[in-house]
């Protein structure tokens, strides 16, 4: 019985204090392990850009099917993964034309746009789960406050709210100018140059991104997380005095 009553003890602990690897558990497995498993099955064991593409899908996939049977929701991040492979398949078959060989690549950062600019319009900004736990890194007290800003218990969970959105409007935005980008670079550069270019604006794209949400977004976000758990702890005072 005290073994038992321990784990349970230990468990809800550990629910409470979430470690920082808890955090990026669902970042980790929605985006590193198919992103990584594709390079990896292309680079280091040879496999066909449609071979790894396929094999690549099966962690987002069974992620995607596990939460609407499991979970009854959809998990946005996996199944947003899962398009853009099924999109990459489908583009793979495009060949021939350098120019058009060239264009197709940017079809995955338009996939992963409008992915990101749907999840706004519905309220589910799908970038936070990548924002989150660079933010709360792990302590118990910001992920509580973060939950209150999120649910409205806080008062400044409006203005926290759009600022997430402002996140992901800006990623947005920017990999789909990327896109853009491309495109027109694809049929105006020569393709010799493209080949290399093509790789500069998307890390280009990436660091303006970066630059951009954190000004816009995270910088402010950070302030407001930082005012709630100091609120936090001031409420839970007056608790603690009086229970002495």
């Amino acid at each position: 019985m005290t073994k038992n009553t321990g784990a349970q003890g230990r468990s809800e602990q550990h629910k409470r204090h979430p470690s920082v690897l808890d955090n990026f558990k669902p970042l980790l497995l929605d985006v590193a392990v198919p992103l990584g498993s594709y390079y990896l099955l292309k680079e280091a064991f040879g496999m066909s850009v449609f071979a790894a593409l396929a094999w690549s899908s099966v962690v987002p996939a069974l992620r995607t099917v596990w939460s609407l049977v499991r979970e009854r929701r959809t998990n946005g991040l996996a199944g947003l993964i899962l398009v853009v492979n099924v999109v990459s398949l489908l583009l793979s078959f495009v060949s021939g034309d350098p120019r058009l060989m060239l264009a197709k690549d940017s079809g995955i950062s338009s996939t992963v746009a409008i992915g990101i600019l749907v999840s706004v319009r519905l309220g589910k900004p799908m970038m936070t789960a990548g924002m989150k736990p660079f933010l709360i890194k792990g302590d118990a007290a910001k992920e509580a406050a973060w939950e209150r800003l999120m649910t409205g218990e806080a008062a400044a969970s409006a203005a926290f709210r759009r600022k997430e959105k402002v996140f992901s409007v800006v990623w947005g935005v920017a990999l789909f100018a990327e896109c853009v980008a491309r495109v027109v670079g694809a049929y105006t550069v020569p393709v010799d140059t493209m080949v290399w270019l093509g790789t500069v604006v998307m890390i280009g794209t990436v660091a303006v991104a970066m630059v951009v949400s954190g000004g816009l977004a995270v910088a402010p976000m950070e302030g407001m997380l930082a005012a709630e758990v100091e609120a936090g702890a001031d409420r839970a005072q007056p608790e603690v005095a009086v229970a002495a």
